[in-house]
């Protein structure tokens, strides 16, 4: 009653100011991911109303294509009605059990079906919420797996610039992206970061076979300065995605994974982006980069976002380990109440059915014509760099293509050219001075061609503005 009253009593004050709807219920109760402190509590971001394919409707009845599938994960887009009922049927016959003592069919059969998905050995998966506590929980298991082997001191982890593996505590230690850590603590003393493997940004003059070699070189010799006995992982995405999707030089994920597997340490290839489609794969870090890690983290796009799910794929060589180690009781103390939860198992099982059925097989034949149009807007003056891989890219702009300096004003102008791409009908994410785009792999070449032209047109007139006020003169 308590409450009651009180909501009663907060609509019954000036009486005259609108006080209903999203928008002022979020103004006054929601506190967003990411906020700033100045407007933490007290923001309304865009509402989305509704979504329908690789289309999603705003709070005004404006229809926009879903440039990052909501936040990479739509993958085989929205209101499908095979996830909805799947998610009603599971819900119906058993929305819940406990992973600590029990077990469900779906999570079973998912794990079966995602092994065989897996590359090597990687036999083995743990289900989590998300992307976040798939990392936390590769790395707790990286720790965990070397107590038991009698090496305490074998816990350091490489991280790399630009990198972005999650919000929890020890995920979150483990980003490089600019802004990330200004204001927020971590397990510094856990970590060592490496250069960013960004190829645009290599120093002037470098070649990018060069630039590869350095990189390899650097993790070497890290690896020989901190001691490989106190090195107990290397975390990496195969391309860093909200880092400014970040493709890599050719050859040089192998290389560090043979340095990895030379020293004994780890490597987990977080594939809670690149994985169920994204670059036209189930996982890519065997099919795409030629690499066969310890660990994959997957999460988003294995339920196309339609329920929390993610999970880590384990080595069977690491299980076995523990299995003949003189431990037997030692414990892996971690888990989540969701872990293996019934209807994101089901819902994940049906979403592999969807991708199997064609949907991948559109996604290959889709990407290199989405990456080769998105190519040509380098013509614009404001473009410094289109990078991207199968349905994801990024568009970087700078101030001078030469230096590749990035703009002064850089926090506002991806922002700019996300409002006027969405007065125009797309849904970007903008990153700084990047937009980063990953739309539902079900996109079609001439809705390609529709967000292309619509994304020409918002830079055309940002730079329009930017000229007006004096603050640019590409």
């Amino acid at each position: 009653m308590a409450a009651v009253e009180k909501a009663q009593s907060r609509r019954g004050d000036a009486a005259s100011e609108r006080r209903d709807g999203p928008q002022w219920n979020a103004e006054r109760h929601l506190i967003q991911p990411w906020p700033y402190a100045g407007s933490i509590g007290n923001e309304a971001r865009t509402p989305i109303g509704s979504g329908d394919g690789i289309y999603i409707t705003d709070g005004e009845g404006r229809r926009l294509i879903d440039g990052p599938a909501g936040m990479w994960c739509v993958n085989v887009g929205h209101r499908r009605e095979e996830l909805a009922r799947v998610m009603y049927e599971q819900a119906m016959t058993l929305s819940y059990n406990t992973p600590w003592y029990t077990m469900s069919d779906p999570s079973a059969e998912l794990a079966e079906r995602l092994a065989a998905h897996a590359p090597g050995d990687l036999d083995h998966v743990f289900f989590t919420t998300g992307g976040s506590s798939a990392v936390e929980t590769a790395l707790r298991f990286m720790q965990f797996y070397n107590n038991v082997r009698g090496r305490p001191e074998k816990k350091l982890i490489l991280s790399r610039g630009g990198a972005y593996h999650g919000s929890t505590y020890l995920s979150a230690s483990l980003n490089g992206r600019p802004r990330d850590r200004d204001w927020m603590d971590g397990a510094d003393d856990l970590v060592v970061k490496l250069t960013s493997p960004d190829p645009f940004r290599r120093p002037a003059g470098m070649s990018v076979e060069a630039f590869c070699d350095f990189l390899v070189e650097e993790f070497r010799e890290t690896v020989t300065r901190r001691g490989a006995d106190r090195i107990g992982a290397f975390v990496g995405e195969p391309v860093q995605a909200s880092g400014g999707v970040i493709v890599p030089p050719p050859g040089y994920l192998p290389r560090i994974r043979e340095i990895c597997r030379e020293n004994d340490i780890l490597y987990i290839s977080d594939e809670v982006v690149t994985a169920f489609g994204r670059i036209g794969e189930v996982f890519a870090s065997q099919d795409v980069f030629g690499i066969e890690p310890d660990m994959i983290t997957f999460a988003k796009g294995v339920t196309s976002g339609y329920f929390p799910l993610g999970g880590v794929m384990i080595s069977s060589r690491l299980t076995e380990v523990l299995r003949k180690s003189n431990h037997a009781a030692a414990m892996f103390g971690h888990g989540y109440t969701y872990s293996s939860h019934p209807i994101g198992c089901a819902v994940a099982l049906k979403n592999l059915d969807l991708l199997e059925g064609g949907i991948l097989e559109h996604a290959r034949q889709v990407g290199p014509y989405f990456q080769e149009r998105l190519k040509t807007l380098e013509d614009l003056p404001l473009v410094g760099e289109v990078r991207g891989a199968g349905l994801m890219a990024c568009v970087e702009c700078v101030a001078d293509r030469e230096s590749r300096n990035p703009l002064a004003l850089d926090n506002d102008v991806g922002k700019r050219i996300d409002r006027h791409c969405h007065e125009l009908g797309l849904l970007v994410r903008p990153l700084i001075n990047m937009c980063v785009m990953s739309p539902p792999l079900t996109i079609t070449r001439e809705q390609v061609d529709d967000m292309v032209a619509i994304l020409r047109e918002g830079i055309s007139r940002t730079m329009d503005e930017l000229r007006a006020e004096g603050v640019w003169n590409g």
